[in-house]
């Protein structure tokens, strides 16, 4: 006798002119995120990510970027910042690391990763822009070299990809 199995995958509906990702099964309690101004748990490595993501936002933004989104989720992958600068959108991966061993952060961001947020730009500016003509797009990566804060190296490679 076969056991029956329930897969809960994603489904695309339809919500006016912006397709939503929906849950065929919907006896589960819907994830949710803690309230603002509510203490969640965040592991050291995740505050240190978070601090080399506001360095490098404000080093940007200094050097007269403007902010479009920041950390934009899809189940595909993330982009850590979206920006302007001129007509170009430019998508901003943000990597830190402690130590050179094993290439620094830079040689961290893999063609694999750089598959993932191609993947996640393009569904980006499908939702943003739709049909309309997309504006011209940069990949770029701020590698942080060294101790966390503002000891670590940084280092903007325009069109890394």
């Amino acid at each position: 006798m076969g056991v029956a199995t329930t897969y809960n995958l994603p489904v695309m509906v339809s919500s006016g002119s912006r397709p939503v990702a929906s849950s065929m099964n919907t006896s589960r309690a819907p994830r949710t995120r803690p309230a603002p101004g509510t203490f969640a748990a965040v592991s050291p490595a995740q505050r240190a990510g978070g601090a080399a993501e506001q360095r490098a936002l404000d080093y940007l933004l200094a050097r007269g970027l403007r902010l479009v989104e920041r950390n934009f989720r899809l189940p595909i992958g993330e982009l850590d910042l979206v920006m302007t600068e001129a007509d170009e959108l430019v998508f901003v991966e943000v990597r830190q690391r402690a130590s050179m061993r094993f290439g620094g952060a830079a040689a961290s961001v893999t063609s694999a990763k750089q598959g993932r947020m191609r993947r996640t730009a393009q569904v980006f500016v499908a939702l943003r822009w739709g049909a309309q003509r997309w504006p011209p797009l940069r990949f770029d990566v701020v590698a942080l070299d060294g101790p966390a804060g503002d000891r670590a190296t940084l280092e903007w490679i325009r069109g890394a990809f």
